[in-house]
């Protein structure tokens, strides 16, 4: 049998050396890549709306985190409640330079519904910059709202427009079920118009075996020890109730991604309780 020639026998050992080294950084990205990224569920919690038996309780639900887009529940019954909102239609306020535009939809009129619907900050910061600080600060004492801070950043006093935003203002999953389950009983200091058209706007239709949702995303990023903002490990929430007949349930899910997710960590942790609990024909 003739030998190969050595300049062929090198060609092959390169083209392999090549071949492993390749499939050992491929393996290394592998193992690196978003794709192992998790979402931690910190915790699930739904309750009966009328007696509080809690039908089901997992993780850690004592655990505060900011608000973030939640919030905007208590601001709509304060937005009502004072008269600054009058409708799910009015009042249609302007977009303005400088108000934040972190989606590209917010850079148009809103309304309430709108609002809502999209989540826009800066329709929630002129709500509370109506309010004034102090009536805006006694809503949230008089709701029993979490930790009662509507201070916002350290010596900022920017309280109306951060408060719920990854700053002073923080809330438990437990804490939520107390404040949605005073609502549905109307007993949180505000009018009757308020709760009904609040309510209306939260409506997120029929889901599993007749059950018709109610409910608000938030995303929020924690703050690193340094006081910046960590948007690599978001908080997500969606909190809310749910009717069929003569049941009532209320429920809150709040979640944290080990890694940037691709989109809002509220929007993922409403999807994944929506399948959870009304997937399969509702709790």
């Amino acid at each position: 049998m003739r030998e190969m020639p050595k300049s062929r026998r090198k060609v092959r050992l390169g083209a392999g050396m090549r071949l492993r080294n390749w499939l050992l950084v491929a393996a290394a990205l592998l193992f690196a890549s978003p794709a192992h990224a998790e979402t931690k569920t910190i915790c699930t919690i739904v309750a009966d709306a009328t007696s509080g038996a809690v039908l089901r309780r997992e993780g850690d639900c004592a655990r505060r985190a900011p608000p973030a887009s939640t919030f905007k529940i208590p601001i709509a019954l304060m937005g009502y409640d004072s008269g600054f909102l009058k409708d799910a239609n009015a009042p249609v306020l302007p977009y303005r330079d400088g108000d934040p535009a972190w989606n590209p939809a917010w850079k148009s009129p809103t309304d309430p519904a709108k609002w809502m619907k999209e989540s826009v900050v800066w329709y929630s910061q002129r709500v509370t910059q109506a309010l004034g600080k102090d009536r805006f600060a006694s809503y949230v004492r008089a709701f029993g709202y979490g930790n009662r801070d509507a201070s916002g950043d350290p010596g900022k006093d920017n309280g109306l427009d951060r408060a719920w935003l990854s700053s002073s203002l923080a809330i438990s999953p437990d804490e939520q079920i107390v404040f949605l389950r005073k609502l549905l009983a109307r007993e949180l200091p505000v009018n009757a118009q308020a709760i009904e058209t609040t309510m209306a706007l939260l409506d997120h239709g029929v889901r599993g075996d007749g059950w018709r949702v109610y409910g608000k995303t938030g995303s929020a990023p924690p703050r690193n020890a340094d006081g910046t903002l960590n948007h690599a490990r978001p908080w997500g929430w969606f909190v809310g109730w749910a009717l069929n007949g003569e049941r009532r349930i209320v429920f809150a899910r709040l979640t944290q991604d080990t890694t940037r997710p691709p989109g809002p960590a509220g929007p993922a942790a409403r999807d994944a309780l929506l399948r959870d609990v009304f997937g399969g024909g509702g709790p």
